[in-house]
């Protein structure tokens, strides 16, 4: 993929959650894969994630979320992005998330949510075939 059309990727860790390393892993791995990442940091709000995404122009926003408010964060970015008429970034996420709430997250409109044990390769060739890249 050249760089004129490359997958733009924001990477994000919302609310109180400290620990960052298997994001920045996550970061690197889709870096390494050719695709143009933006990691935002710690304690980002939902506001400035999307805000973040729409001046990047990302076609998609990874959210990193151990903290349990996974419910909440998701659905305040979905949100956030139907209000600024930005629907089109696809969402999608990794972190302690139980098995029972993927049905809501998949039905608030959260695209893959990847759980422990997820490889660096998997999240990377799902994101090559499910995030467009950009001009």
């Amino acid at each position: 993929m050249d760089a004129v059309s490359r997958i733009r990727v924001v990477i994000a860790k919302p609310g109180l959650d400290g620990h960052d390393r298997g994001v920045k892993i996550v970061a690197r791995a889709l870096r390494d894969a050719g695709m143009e990442v933006v990691y935002t940091g710690l304690h980002q709000t939902p506001e400035q994630i999307v805000r973040t995404a729409i001046q990047e122009d990302a076609a998609a926003i990874g959210l990193s979320i151990l903290s349990g408010a996974h419910m909440t964060l998701f659905a305040k970015v979905i949100e956030l992005l139907k209000e600024q008429d930005a629907s089109d970034i696809v969402v999608f996420g990794g972190g302690i998330i139980p098995e029972d709430d993927m049905p809501e997250l998949e039905r608030m409109g959260v695209a893959r949510v990847f759980t422990p044990g997820a490889t660096t390769q998997e999240i990377v060739e799902w994101v090559r075939s499910a995030v467009p890249a950009r001009v």
